[in-house]
């Protein structure tokens, strides 16, 4: 541990205005981001009696090693620049929600020619309108009806360009659930109009759309069309059952997030409900855990700048109205900046009676069931952890905790399109935002072992060329204007794990020697036996079959290994395909694109004139008499039946 002391800044240094600051430990990695109207004042109480700081606190100042701040202008910038750096670093002694399950959205993109109807998880996209959050059951069954009335495309890229291409639609427009924009069943406005009215009752619109039905059905009956009058009959049945399946909880023009907290001295579980039209859209949660040193004032500062800042793009996330049980530290700046994101007005609110204030005890009662569900799952979880890790580390004699252990494993077919994978497993969970791969190429990839050699090197020296950077960075003091470096990758583990024997462990270690590092474990793990191997040892260490740190062990490398396959087959892949529009002088990636989105297929391009090529948008006659030329060329020399890859339409080669 280090001694706070030895990095303290001094008094007198530390600037009075608002700011932010920023912790990081030995490795120069960020630990701890906070924001402060006084920055002296902030920083002073965390060295004066460190001793006397709460247990997280005390852990904190005594795992940092440096201290560094930036002068802001307001109060309103330092909680701005806060969200930022901790989205970008993620520190250890932040507050961090992690979702209690990965909940799908029911999304349009609107920013394609043809509109798609998707379930989404992830990151917003731009030019995509997003409805939810559902549970995966109930969205489905809601675009399911839908597609009755609302028959948009719903096909991926390449089912569409395979329609578009044999001139037939898939099954869903053969059963009437979708228009078929792609054999021109309707026109690309037509299909877009549908799409405009999917969102709009989506949207809250429902009741139109009702009503429209409603009186298309009565006038066929009127007309004695019968027949119509049952279509539409179908439709409206429909349209309510989708309608019908959101109650009502507050009044109609109530579009509102309800936020409720359930905490004890270490977690909390977060739920929220997604209140649009009245009714209640969707629902999601989070747990968090740290809190002991946080008060709920400030816990809800906190989940309203994670939840909302993620949706910068999206204006539509953020409601007029945000229910909460107490009201949140920042009042002013964090309705400001919620202000700013939407660009309309945000109001942060306690309910104190009626409809509002009932709703916001559900929600806290789903909170209190989330928490007990969550302690009863993770009491198992985290007991076999700590189990395999203390496993590990006494089996191979490691004086260090084992927080991170990355392993590497090797794939290729006879030594060609040689990869290799680094997986990354944190406190016994993997960290796949931190997954790496690797391409190795010319004398690395003569064997497994000079491979590995390879990629033990690249990886460490990201290390040390991290650790340089960050030597010439100032320990500690004012830092503004400054691109901070980043230590994603070359964050060091506790533990090296190689896929192999002794050979793949004598090759990764001396990379390491080579380096200069000499304090780094590494092991292997060989498959027939699973044997770990140490460096310099006759004989392997064998765990028994039923130990904890074994299965850890494996899940590990067959998670190297998974991941080193696909590398492996995405490389592969390419290498066997090659665009018949490759070598055609001044023909890029861009106007290769829009030839084959003018025609459709390399087949049809070859068959084009030189008239027909030329009007593609970007081509002249001397572009196009050189792609006719190399295709006719390429016609002469290629086999006599060349096999085509329908969706891309690259020519692989025999």
């Amino acid at each position: 541990m280090a001694n706070p002391a030895s990095y303290r800044p001094r008094t007198g240094e530390i600037p009075t205005d608002p700011g932010v600051y920023r912790f990081r430990d030995e490795h120069g990695r960020v630990i701890y981001v906070g924001k402060a109207k006084n920055l002296r004042s902030r920083l002073n109480s965390y060295f004066a009696n460190p001793a006397g700081l709460l247990p997280k606190t005390y852990a904190m100042v005594h795992t940092a090693a440096s201290v560094q701040w930036t002068i802001v202008g307001s109060e309103l910038e330092a909680l701005q620049l806060e969200y930022t750096w901790i989205k970008e670093f993620t520190p250890r002694f932040n507050l961090a929600f992690r979702d209690d399950k990965s909940y799908p959205y029911l999304a349009v993109t609107m920013g394609e020619k043809f509109p798609r109807v998707q379930v989404m998880r992830g990151d917003r996209r731009k030019g995509t309108k997003y409805f939810g959050p559902y549970t995966a059951g109930a969205i489905r069954d809601t675009v399911d009806t839908l597609l009755r009335v609302f028959p948009v495309r719903t096909c991926s890229p390449g089912v569409l360009k395979r329609a578009q291409s044999s001139g037939r639609p898939c099954l869903l427009g053969y059963i009437d659930k979708c228009s078929a924009p792609c054999v021109g069943r309707v026109t690309e406005a037509e299909h877009r109009a549908l799409a405009d009215q999917f969102c709009s009752f989506m949207g809250g619109e429902a009741k139109k759309f009702i009503a429209k039905l409603e009186r298309d059905m009565a006038a066929a009956v009127a007309e004695l069309d019968y027949e119509k009058a049952a279509r539409v009959r179908d439709d409206l049945i429909a349209l309510r059952k989708v309608f019908e399946r959101n109650a009502v909880v507050l009044s109609e023009e109530t579009n509102a997030d309800v936020f409720a907290v359930h905490h004890d001295e270490l977690e909390a579980a977060v739920q929220v409900f997604h209140v649009r039209g009245g009714r209640i859209r969707g629902q999601r949660g989070w747990v968090v855990e740290k809190v002991e040193e946080t008060t709920p004032a400030e816990l809800i500062e906190h989940l309203l700048q994670q939840v909302y800042g993620a949706n910068t793009e999206a204006n539509d996330g953020i409601p007029p109205q945000i229910l909460v049980q107490e009201l949140p530290t920042n009042l002013e700046q964090l309705t400001e900046w919620l202000q700013g994101l939407r660009g309309a007005r945000v109001d942060i609110r306690v309910p104190q009676r009626g409809d509002k204030f009932a709703l916001l005890d559900t929600v806290a009662q789903n909170a209190d069931q989330a928490m007990r569900l969550h302690k009863s799952r993770r009491a198992g979880d985290l007991t076999q952890r700590s189990l395999a890790l203390t496993e590990l580390q006494e089996a191979l004699d490691i004086p260090v905790p084992l927080l991170r252990i990355e392993c590497y494993d090797i794939s290729h077919v006879q030594g060609t399109n040689v990869v290799a994978s680094m997986v990354v497993v944190e406190d016994g969970l993997a960290k796949k935002s931190e997954y790496r791969k690797f391409a190795i190429t010319g004398a690395a990839a003569v064997d497994d072992t000079a491979s590995m050699y390879d990629v033990i090197s690249r990886r460490f020296r990201n290390y040390l060329n991290d650790q340089q950077a960050r030597a010439e960075q100032p320990s500690s003091g004012e830092v503004i204007g400054e691109a901070p470096v980043s230590a994603k990758f070359a964050y060091p583990p506790n533990l090296v794990v190689v896929d192999g024997g002794q050979p793949q462990v004598a090759a990764a270690l001396r990379a390491l020697r080579d380096l200069g590092i000499t304090d780094m474990h590494v092991i292997g793990l060989a498959k027939r036996l699973e044997e770990v191997w140490l460096p310099d040892s006759d004989f392997p260490v064998i765990l028994p079959r039923t130990s904890q740190g074994l299965y850890l062990l494996q899940r590990i490398r067959d998670e190297a290994h998974r991941f080193a396959i696909t590398f492996h087959r995405q490389k592969r892949g390419k290498s066997m395909t090659v665009s018949a529009l490759d070598g055609v002088p001044g023909l890029g990636a861009a106007k290769q694109k829009a030839l084959l989105n003018h025609f459709g297929s390399v087949k049809k391009i070859r068959a084009a004139s030189e008239a027909e090529l030329a009007e593609v948008k970007g081509f002249g006659p001397v572009l196009a008499a050189a792609v006719a030329a190399a295709l006719a060329a390429e016609t002469a020399s290629a086999p006599a039946n060349p096999a085509v890859n329908m969706t891309t339409g690259e020519i692989i080669e025999s």
